[in-house]
């Protein structure tokens, strides 16, 4: 006798698999087998995973129209059921997806406009942490200031991108403009979430590459150097007010003096 969790697993496997007969037993209110019934219940399946998609990557939507788009998420959902049953989860690896999806190659940039998308949802649910306030550091002393460890908020998002991402990104969002684009920019954007509205904004590459080395636990010297590489007139100061004031950290720690918070 075919266990519960075999006959669930080919019940879901026939779902996103239109080429898949209906399942051995499952039949209608005439006990019957119904391949149309089934046939309409698949396509309600795929209709709810493709409107969470189409929620999820508005701008991407924009893009592409919405007939392009629907056929893109079709193929995903097919291809990528959901692990959870939140479909405020649902989407994660979609813009993998789209950098993979040979008909979208005439849209390079696309994958990284949905990354944004991503990144913003992901903020967006990321759990609560109260931001650091400027004078939180008032205490540490100017000669030690080298050894500072900045804890960055757990809805910091950076992403990196070869084409002007967060400028089309803007411009498909609600309010958005379009423009002509320079696709041959590079673009880098940082996404946080220190209260109730996400913050998406473009950052140049050398802060990009400070919040980055700060979030893999670098010292603030370290970090420093690492913005100075890509940037030799890498403003320190500027970048950390502009950080604290963003609300980008949650707390520090002094290796001479221990944790603060």
């Amino acid at each position: 006798m075919t266990r519960l969790p075999e006959r669930l697993g080919e019940f879901a496997s026939a779902l996103l698999a239109p080429e898949r007969p209906v399942p051995e037993g499952l039949v209608g209110p005439d006990g019957e087998p119904s391949a149309r019934r089934f046939a309409v219940y698949r396509n309600n399946v795929f209709v709810g995973l493709i409107d969470a998609l189409r929620a999820g990557f508005p701008c991407t939507v924009r893009l592409v129209g919405d007939e392009f788009f629907a056929a893109m998420a079709r193929v995903f959902a097919a291809a990528t059921p959901p692990s959870s049953p939140v479909l405020l989860r649902y989407g994660a690896e979609f813009p993998d997806f789209i950098a993979s999806f040979p008909p979208a190659e005439s849209l390079p940039y696309l994958a990284d406009v949905a990354r944004i998308e991503r990144a913003a949802t992901e903020a967006y649910h990321e759990r609560e942490a109260v931001p650091l306030t400027p004078s939180a550091l008032a205490g540490v002393p100017p000669d030690q200031a080298s050894m500072l460890r900045f804890r960055l908020h757990p809805s910091v998002r950076l992403l990196r991108s070869p084409y002007p991402a967060f400028t089309i990104w803007r411009m498909n969002a609600a309010d958005g403009k379009p423009a002509p684009v320079d696709l041959s920019e590079a673009q880098d954007t940082m996404v946080l979430r220190p209260d109730a509205e996400v913050d998406v904004r473009q950052v140049v590459p050398a802060s990009h590459d400070f919040v980055a080395a700060l979030g893999r636990g670098l010292a603030l010297s370290q970090a420093t150097e690492t913005a100075l590489a890509k940037d030799s007139d890498f403003d320190l100061s500027e970048n950390l007010r502009e950080l604290i004031q963003m609300g980008a950290f949650i707390g520090f720690e002094l290796e001479t003096r221990g944790a603060q918070p």
